[in-house]
């Protein structure tokens, strides 16, 4: 053990403030923290709030932190500053990872271990001050950490302090949040740091890249960033720290730099230990490091002067309807820009190379989107049942979850057994929670330990929890084999995970009471009553052996000559299942499947599960214009398998539905929206046929009656009525709404049709008769008020044409048949539009006004068609002239 370190702490701009944070904890017992960047926040200030510098007294303080290599770094920066090693003083616990021991005063974890430590002791005992750091980013865990604290502070231990510490954060936002109903909230520390000047450089590419979508970067966006790291390289001194949304990206775009005169590292939350310690030491060689968001905040990369910004992040996005939940690449926030441009300038003038245009800038969303507006809300609606909160309403969140995303929360634990119909958690749910997995996969966990093997249903749960490299296939047992036998950093992480949930499963907090079958939900026992499994599962379920479990013990069962036996399909098949019983998928044709939710999903060419006859999905992401999803991730599954794992979606009914044109009628077995099996039904109910010929009518039109000229017309005259005078006159020209009164002028005859045969026999003008206003005696004025036919001078009685939708009535007549007409007739006090026609029938000239039209259009008229028609009449003065539909020579004789 070394000295401590007092030249670099009294170094650390914060100590400045130190004594204004202290003496607002004392006397409001929480306070928001704004810092930049290398002032000491993350390290100094729980090191004076534990005691351990400064001469206060002694605390036990708990640092929470969003990511796991953040944890890591921040316990050694503060241990090496004490001139200790980690798991003395200060240690750290993330997942799977515990350096601490008896004598540990600052512990660092992350925001997820805090989370279930809280769920276990809710009092957090022994711990007097909580710090939560980069509380700016707006993860899930976090905010729901801070609502809990503040309602533990609340009820049952004022005395705990808090600290929401961060570099860019909203800090009116959280000082009302920790303030908690107090006039004018929480107090706001604010130190200032040492920074150094940033140059930007605007540096988009030459020419249009395609927007991502999904999880897919454009390959010339990736190869321009590469290029954009190569110029930096050439034009600055110093490391450069280079953004990319994924750990796809870091591999893609560091192929691209082979040859440079750096040492290319990759940093992101699943690199192995020794490369992310790497990254954060100093090296006196020249480096360009790759890395994700975890290099935005809470790490300092010694030796940074520059920094390339691809511009992009991942944000989590689900579509609950299709029970689909991915990742997303987005235009990363300003406020990311900012953070990721200020790592050039935490030891020297440095510059930020950003990988888009100037313009483009201002169009960026100013924040990231808090993850609870996007995310599937399964797990954490699991926490706030565990609470005692089931709808969350009583917790100081930063922002409430959406009531959406909260309902379809709610329908997958309902499912899963973790809670009731009314939202509290069951004892299952508790046990559940504490796994440290989405409820599906503790689901999966739970259910398929019983039914495979504890060890092989942790080992496929951890592979579920982490998705394998691209490079393992689509194979989910595949990559099983993979992992086993791998040796890379993805198969270590992979089998510590395992390890951990091979523990969790076999512990009394993480597994049910009473073996339940998989699929808990309605219509199925409560969580932890006793239940049979559906006819014919028995084996699926109970039998180890019939899922290719292995032993008794449940180890994994060793392959057979020629490769793994077919149990590791079976049992790969179940556990995937049992976590997504809504993806189990059949075939329709060759790597083409429908899912339980009725999403189509299709596999990539070449994969060994395109002839499976069933699949349980296990990752799939679908395009913004696809129609399909894409399987990445699956295994082969069998029909008594899906029907197992997904009971709760099986169904048996009558379904009488519009289809084709026609009603088809069927007794049916569903799995969700897969039919299993189904039969044609003789009698089905006459409501329900009633339903179905209403639905055709919508779909296809009311043009399924019978429409003869008359009643064609007799609805567009009720319709100009309508317009015109309103009141009792109906809406006949929408159709819409002509169905809402289907009762009203469809019956009998709608009632006891049973086909579209029937549909056509239906005379729709004597029906939409039913719908006059009889009650009020209007109806016996229709002829007055929209007459079918209106006499003109010549005593021709012409039909007038109310079928302009917003128009006037029509009135096509042969223009000498209205000679002597000075005033336009009108219909229910609307002047017609009147079309006269020349002698053979043709449109001449077009009118609301025949006066005017009589003293200057009809000239015009007149020298154009006398000449073409001269043996009919073409009067001067058409007012005094005799009204005629016949030639001159008719009107001599």
């Amino acid at each position: 053990m070394t000295a401590i370190r007092q030249a670099d702490l009294d170094a650390l701009p914060v100590r400045e403030v130190l004594p204004e944070l202290v003496s607002a904890l004392d006397g409001h017992g929480a306070a928001v923290l704004c810092a930049p960047p290398g002032t000491g926040k993350t390290t100094l200030v729980p090191l004076v709030l534990a005691g351990l510098v400064g001469g206060g007294p002694r605390r036990r303080v708990v640092v929470a932190e969003p990511r796991r290599i953040a944890a890591r770094a921040a316990a050694r920066r503060m241990a090496w500053l004490l001139g200790e090693r980690a798991g003395g003083s200060v240690g750290f616990t993330v997942r799977g990872e515990r350096v601490a021991g008896p004598g540990t005063v600052v512990e660092v974890v992350t925001t997820g271990v805090l989370l279930q430590r809280l769920q276990r002791d809710q009092e957090l005992s022994g711990v007097d001050v909580v710090v939560l750091d980069e509380c700016h980013e707006r993860h899930l865990d976090a905010d729901t950490v801070a609502a809990f604290l503040l309602d533990v502070r609340e009820t049952l231990r004022p005395e705990l302090r808090l600290v929401a510490a961060s570099a860019t954060t909203d800090a009116a936002g959280w000082a009302r949040v920790l303030g908690h109903g107090r006039p004018g909230g929480a107090p706001v520390v604010a130190a200032a740091g040492v920074s150094y000047p940033v140059e930007t450089v605007w540096a988009p590419p030459a020419r249009p890249v395609r927007p991502p979508h999904g999880m897919r970067v454009d390959p010339a966006q990736l190869a321009h960033v590469a290029s954009v790291v190569r110029r930096a390289l050439e034009e600055r001194s110093g490391d450069v720290l280079c953004f990319l949304p994924g750990v796809g990206e870091l591999a893609r775009v560091a192929g691209q730099l082979g040859g440079v005169d750096a040492e290319v590292l990759q940093i992101h939350g699943r690199a192995p230990a020794a490369v992310q310690d790497a990254a954060l030491a100093p090296s006196a060689h020249r480096r360009v490091i790759l890395a994700t968001a975890v290099a935005e905040s809470s790490l300092t990369v010694p030796g940074v002067r520059v920094v390339v910004d691809s511009g992009l992040a991942r944000e989590p996005r689900v579509d609950h309807a299709r029970g689909l939940g991915a990742l997303a690449t987005v235009r990363a926030s300003r406020a990311a820009g900012r953070q990721r441009a200020g790592r050039a300038g935490r030891e020297a003038p440095g510059a930020v190379y950003r990988c888009w245009s100037q313009a483009e800038d201002g169009r960026l969303p100013a924040f990231p989107s808090p993850e609870i507006r996007i995310a599937d809300l399964a797990q954490f609606a699991l926490q706030a049942a565990c609470w005692g909160d089931p709808d969350a309403a009583g917790l100081a969140l930063p922002d409430p979850p959406p009531a959406g995303a909260m309902a379809a929360a709610r329908e997958v634990l309902v499912a899963v057994g973790a809670v009731t119909p009314d939202g509290r958690a069951t004892p299952r749910g508790v046990g559940m929670s504490r796994l440290g997995l989405h409820p599906r996969l503790a689901r999966a966990l739970l259910d398929g330990a019983a039914a495979v093997g504890p060890r092989r249903a942790a080992e496929l749960v951890a592979l579920l929890s982490e998705e394998p490299p691209r490079e393992y296939g689509d194979d989910l047992a595949g990559a099983w084999r993979r992992a086993r036998a791998g040796g890379d950093a993805y198969a270590t992480r992979w089998r510590a995970e395992a390890t951990r949930l091979h523990r969790s499963a076999a512990t009394p907090a993480g597994s049910s009471p009473t073996p339940t079958p998989p699929g808990p939900g309605a219509g199925s026992p409560l969580p932890g009553e006793a239940a049979a499994p559906p006819p014919g599962r028995e084996a699926v379920l109970r039998d180890p052996r019939a899922a290719g479990a292995g032993g008794a013990d449940g180890s994994a069962a060793p392959a057979t000559a020629g490769g793994a036996g077919p149990g590791d399909d079976a049992a790969a098949g179940l556990v995937a299942a049992l976590a997504f019983p809504e993806r189990v998928a059949k075939a329709k044709g060759e790597g083409a499947f429908l899912m339980a939710s009725g999403t189509a999903a299709e596999l990539g060419d070449g994969s060994r599960l395109r002839s499976a006859p069933w699949l349980a999905v296990a990752v799939a992401d679908r395009g913004p214009h696809s129609a399909s999803a894409r399987v990445r991730l699956g295994a082969v599954l069998d029909e008594d398998t899906a029907r197992a794992a997904a009971a709760h979606l099986l169904a048996s009914g009558d379904e009488v539905r519009w289809e084709e044109g026609d009603v088809a009628a069927r007794a049916t077995h569903r799995l969700g929206a897969i039919t299993l099996s189904v039969r044609p039904l003789k009698n089905p109910d006459p409501d329900l046929v009633r339903a179905a010929l209403l639905e055709g009518l919508r779909s296809d039109g009311l043009g399924l009656l019978r429409w003869t000229p008359d009643a064609r017309a007799l609805r567009a005259r009720l319709g100009f009525l309508h317009r015109t005078l309103g009141g009792a006159w109906p809406d006949v020209a929408d159709d819409a709404a002509l169905l809402a009164r289907a009762d009203d002028w469809l019956e009998p005859e709608l009632s006891r049709a049973r086909r579209r045969a029937d549909l056509a026999r239906i005379d729709a003008g004597q029906a939409l008769n039913r719908l006059l206003p009889w009650a009020t005696g209007e109806a016996a004025r229709l002829d007055e008020l929209a007459p079918e036919r209106i006499e003109v001078p010549s005593g021709s009685r012409i039909r007038l044409d109310y079928s302009a939708e917003h128009g006037q009535p029509v009135l096509a007549v042969k223009l000498q048949e209205l000679f002597g007409l000075a005033e336009t007739p009108r219909v229910a006090g609307v002047p017609v539009l009147v079309h006269l026609l020349s002698p053979a029938g043709r449109p001449a000239a077009v009118t609301a006004d025949l006066a005017s039209f009589w003293q200057g259009g009809y000239l015009a008229v007149r020298a154009e068609l006398r000449g073409r028609y001269p043996k009919h009449p073409w009067p001067q003065d058409p007012a005094t002239a005799e009204p005629t539909r016949h030639t001159n020579a008719r009107l001599r004789r």
